[in-house]
């Protein structure tokens, strides 16, 4: 075991449609794609593209989405280690203007609990916040073992404020400070408290903001991709996580400065794709966009 990631997984259908029809109307998308889907779920599947070798913890069922996830985590080499649901998680999910809407279809009723897994070798944890239990336990036997933990902070979930004392690398989103009712500087502070030696909140196109080692306020901004080059936004976000996880792994002397860098370039590979599967970057490919986009960005 490489990275060992846990979430929960989805089925992403993705569509992109000028007006969403309501009661008896129809209408015909421009276009479409279907793919994995979730937070951790979707940073392993890049993490994949870029060379890493990662485990999956996620939660499936015996039922066709299902089969279609393993065959797609069969085709990008990702190792799953199931947690059964009765039924798959599916997500809809409308792209326009930059955002996007999204309705799910969510089973997290547990069946079971969660598989006891062999951490021998494993290099670094990347939880989401789903399957709270799971992620606790595993971050706390990481911190044990000297494995470098990292948490994607979406949103503040039940057991958030107990599992930040195991993370080693915090990178929360405005939404998880507007639940702390913290401005992104007071969060960054916040973080502090719990010992994660990195923590860092996204702000969209405004790039992310965080502190490294060093305890120094940092800003790498994001890449300017023009508003007419963006299709879609779902999943930048997970795809940047699973970039900095690359990095952490790949190019160990790098600082986080460069690690962000690398990451920001690799999701603005991914806004200009439809559905996750056609985002997910190689390695030429974020070397490419950020030569794309860089020489214009301060």
């Amino acid at each position: 075991m490489e990275a060992l990631f846990i979430g929960h997984a989805y089925i992403d259908v993705t569509f992109l449609t000028d007006t969403l029809p309501t009661g008896d109307d129809k209408t015909i998308a421009d276009d479409y794609a279907v793919s994995f889907g979730g937070n951790a779920v979707t940073a392993a599947f890049a993490a994949a593209k870029m060379g890493v070798r990662p485990d999956l913890l996620c939660t499936l069922a015996d039922d066709w989405l299902s089969l279609m996830f393993r065959e797609m985590a069969r085709s990008a080499r990702v190792r799953l280690h199931d947690r059964k649901v009765s039924e798959a998680s599916l997500s809809f999910i409308m792209p326009k203007d930059g955002k996007r809407a999204i309705v799910r279809c969510r089973d997290d009723n547990y069946l079971h609990p969660f598989p006891t897994l062999n951490l021998d070798g494993c290099k670094v944890l990347h939880v989401d916040g789903h399957q709270p239990d799971a992620a606790l336990h595993y971050a706390k036997a990481c911190r044990e073992k000297g494995i470098a933990t990292s948490l994607d902070g979406g949103a503040v979930r039940e057991n958030t404020d107990e599992l930040l004392n195991y993370i080693d690398v915090a990178v929360v989103s405005e939404r998880f400070c507007e639940q702390w009712e913290l401005s992104p500087e007071e969060s960054l502070e916040k973080l502090k408290t719990y010992g994660c030696r990195v923590g860092a909140v996204t702000l969209g196109s405004d790039g992310v903001v965080f502190y490294s080692q060093d305890g120094e306020r940092h800003h790498v901004k994001a890449l300017p991709v023009p508003a007419k080059q963006v299709i879609d936004t779902n999943g930048a976000g997970d795809i940047f996580h699973g970039a900095y996880i690359v990095s952490m792994l790949q190019f160990q002397s790098r600082t986080w400065t460069e690690h962000f860098r690398f990451a920001r370039a690799a999701s603005a590979y991914a806004i200009q794709h439809l559905g996750n599967e056609e985002s997910l970057p190689t390695h030429d490919n974020i070397e490419t966009t950020r030569q794309e986009f860089e020489r214009v960005s301060v």
